[in-house]
């Protein structure tokens, strides 16, 4: 067992429970070229960390915005770049998430730097993330679908989310029955909140780990790489 896998596996067995599971874990410099300084709250080596962080190159990943009808690549946007993972029906965790970065968004275009900034917010349940229920999730999230800046993405099977969200982001879930979440019919998810930013050049500036980041800090952050890098 590598050593990410190793610490992986040590995080979600002292931290597993139905939901998110939450740390303090910081990321640390390493390998690339971030415009930040190293966060103050780094824990371990970006290598010992089983996600990408801290001047770390972000994975390259193709996956489908169902609102636009095309396929959006990571690879592709040479803008800063804010991604997440979550599921809609999510009753709490997510919504404290995606209402965070809302809120960055909002200062994205109240500062003016909204066409220097996209948003990507992953579902890894593309079951019962379809289209409309995207769209209507955007609307109670008070997400600004009108800035052109944010894209709700849906891998086209689990198989394909679990490869994605998981394997490369680094974003863990798993299904769990009704019975053992108490907390939605049907199934619901104990996963990982984890929230990356990206810079043009593809290296990983942050990883916050944590479902309910400062949408102050975060925005601060956002300002500053688009400040050094346009």
């Amino acid at each position: 067992m590598d050593r990410r896998t190793y610490l992986a596996a040590s995080l979600t067995t002292a931290a597993a429970s139905a939901g998110c599971l939450t740390s303090v874990l910081g990321d640390s410099g390493g390998e690339g070229d971030p415009v930040l300084d190293p966060p103050a709250d780094q824990q371990y080596d970006s290598g010992d960390i089983p996600y990408p962080a801290y001047g770390e190159q972000f994975p390259d990943v193709s996956v489908p915005d169902p609102l636009a009808g095309e396929t959006v690549s990571t690879g592709d946007i040479d803008k800063t770049l804010v991604v997440t993972g979550f599921f809609a029906t999510c009753p709490v965790e997510c919504v404290r998430l995606i209402g965070q970065l809302a809120g960055v968004q909002q200062g994205t275009v109240e500062k003016g730097i909204d066409d220097d900034v996209t948003f990507l917010a992953i579902t890894f349940d593309p079951a019962r993330d379809d289209a409309e229920t995207l769209r209507e999730y955007g609307k109670q999230m008070n997400v600004d679908m009108d800035a052109g800046n944010w894209r709700f993405l849906r891998p086209e099977s689990e198989a394909r989310a679990s490869a994605v969200v998981d394997e490369k982001l680094g974003i863990t879930f798993d299904r769990i029955g009704a019975g053992e979440s108490q907390r939605l019919p049907g199934y619901d998810f104990r996963h990982l909140s984890l929230t990356f930013l990206r810079n043009p050049d593809g290296v990983v500036e942050r990883a916050y780990r944590t479902d309910s980041p400062d949408h102050e800090r975060v925005l601060s952050d956002v300002e500053a790489v688009v400040d050094a890098t346009t």
